[in-house]
C-alpha cells in the first residue's frame, strides 16, 4: 500500500515539516522564548527556546506519521482496500503539524485568538471528517471502531460503522458549534462530546452482536494478522518499552539565571520563567516537599507540573524525584517548588534567588 501512495507519502512527509521552513523565514521576528503549552482553559503556562519550537514538533510528529503508516499498510486487512480510509491516515498528522505550528507561531508573533475554541473547532472537524469515511472502512485490524464485538461478522462490522459514522459527523458539528462558547464551558462540552462518542458505538455494536447472537447466526471469530503483523506488533511493543523506559529515567532540569527572570529549562516538559520582581517569599527546606500530582509530567527521574498537598493546594513544581532539599517560591499568592539534583545544587539555587530579589 505505501508503493502505491509514495507520490502521496512524499507530499505528506513535505507537508509535515513545512512549519519548519515556515520557522525560519520568520526566525528574526520570534521572541527569545515561544510558549510551547497551553492549559485547559487556554492560558500559556510552558514555553520553549525557538530551535526547539520551531524543529521538535514537526520532527516528532513526522515519526509518529510514517509509524502510523507503516503499521497501518502492513495491515492484511487494508490490502487492496480501504483505500480512502487510508488517504485520512496520510493527511491528519499533517494538518495537524501546521495547524498546532501555524497557532504557536502566530502567537509568538503578537496575534491574539482563542487556543481553546480553534483546538475545540479542530477536534470537531476531525470527527466528522472521519465520520464521513467510517462507512467507507471495510474489516480490518488497524482502521476503524475496532471492538470485539464488530469482529464477528461482517455485518457487525459495516452496520457498526454506517452507525457510527452518522453519529460522529453530527457530534463532530456540534463541537465545531461549541468552539464558539466561552473557553472552559466549550473544552468541557468537548470532552463531553468525545466520550459519548467513543461510548456509542462500543454500545451498537454490543447490541447488534447480542441480536445476531439471539438470531443464531454464525459468527466468526476475530481475524488474525499473520506474520508481519505480527512483526509489527513486537515492534511496537519493543518502541513503547523504550520510550516508557526513556520518560521514567531520563531527563535534567536546568536553572538558568538570566537579569530579569530565572528560566527553568528542561528537556523532558514545558519550560518554566519566573521573573525576580513577582517573588514574594523565597524558602529552604531541608527534604522533600510532599504532594500529589495533578497534571503534568512524573518518573522516577523528575516532578514537574501541577501537584497539590494540605499546606499549599494546588502548586507548580520543578524537581528532581525525592530530591534531598527544595526551595519554596511565593509569587502573587502561588507556590513554586524548586530543586537541583543534590542539595547542594538546590543550595545554590536559593542563594541565587536571594541575590536577584535582594
Amino acid at each position: 500500500m505505501l508503493k502505491q501512495n509514495k507520490g502521496k507519502l512524499i507530499a505528506s512527509s513535505l507537508l509535515t515539516l513545512l512549519p519548519i521552513l515556515a520557522g525560519l523565514l520568520v526566525w528574526d521576528k520570534f521572541p527569545e522564548r515561544m510558549t510551547t503549552h497551553w492549559g485547559i482553559t487556554g492560558a500559556p503556562d510552558g514555553w520553549s527556546s525557538v530551535p526547539f519550537a520551531v524543529f521538535a514538533p514537526p520532527m516528532l510528529l513526522l515519526a509518529v506519521h510514517w509509524f502510523c503508516l507503516w503499521f497501518t499498510a502492513r495491515d492484511p486487512g487494508n490490502q487492496g482496500r480501504n483505500k480512502k480510509p487510508f488517504g485520512i491516515v496520510l493527511w491528519i498528522v499533517p494538518v495537524m503539524s501546521n495547524l498546532c505550528s501555524g497557532m504557536m507561531y502566530a502567537l509568538a508573533l503578537g496575534a491574539e485568538f482563542s487556543i481553546s475554541s480553534i483546538m475545540v473547532g479542530a477536534m470537531g472537524v476531525l470527527f466528522a471528517v472521519i465520520g464521513n469515511y467510517l462507512p467507507k472502512c471495510k474489516m480490518n485490524s488497524t482502521i476503524g471502531i475496532k471492538v470485539p464485538w464488530a469482529y464477528t461478522s461482517e455485518e457487525n462490522w459495516n452496520a457498526t460503522h454506517r452507525f457510527s459514522g452518522r453519529v460522529w459527523v453530527i457530534g463532530g458539528l456540534a463541537m465545531v458549534l461549541a468552539a464558539f462558547l466561552p473557553g472552559e464551558l466549550g473544552i468541557l462540552l468537548m470532552i463531553i462530546a468525545m466520550f459519548v462518542l467513543a461510548m456509542i458505538p462500543i454500545a451498537y455494536s454490543y447490541k447488534y452482536y447480542k441480536k445476531q447472537k439471539a438470531n443464531g447466526e454464525t459468527l466468526t471469530p476475530l481475524p488474525k494478522m499473520g506474520k508481519a503483523g505480527g512483526a509489527a506488533s513486537v515492534l511496537a511493543l519493543v518502541l513503547v518499552l523504550v520510550f516508557v523506559a526513556v520518560v521514567l529515567f531520563v531527563g535534567e532540569i536546568d536553572f538558568v539565571f538570566r537579569e530579569e527572570y530565572l528560566l527553568i529549562d528542561t528537556n523532558m516538559y514545558s519550560d518554566h520563567i519566573l521573573y525576580y520582581d513577582v517573588i514574594e517569599e523565597v524558602e529552604y527546606r531541608e527534604g522533600n516537599v510532599a504532594g500529589l500530582r495533578v497534571g503534568g509530567y512524573g518518573s522516577f527521574r523528575l516532578l514537574m507540573g501541577y501537584f497539590q498537598n494540605d499546606e499549599f493546594g494546588v502548586y507548580t513544581r520543578y524537581t528532581y524525584y525525592r530530591p534531598e532539599a527544595c526551595v519554596v517560591v511565593t509569587t502573587s499568592g502561588k507556590t513554586l517548588v524548586l530543586s537541583g539534583e543534590t542539595a547542594d545544587a538546590t543550595q545554590k539555587i536559593y542563594n541565587m534567588l536571594l541575590e536577584k530579589t535582594s
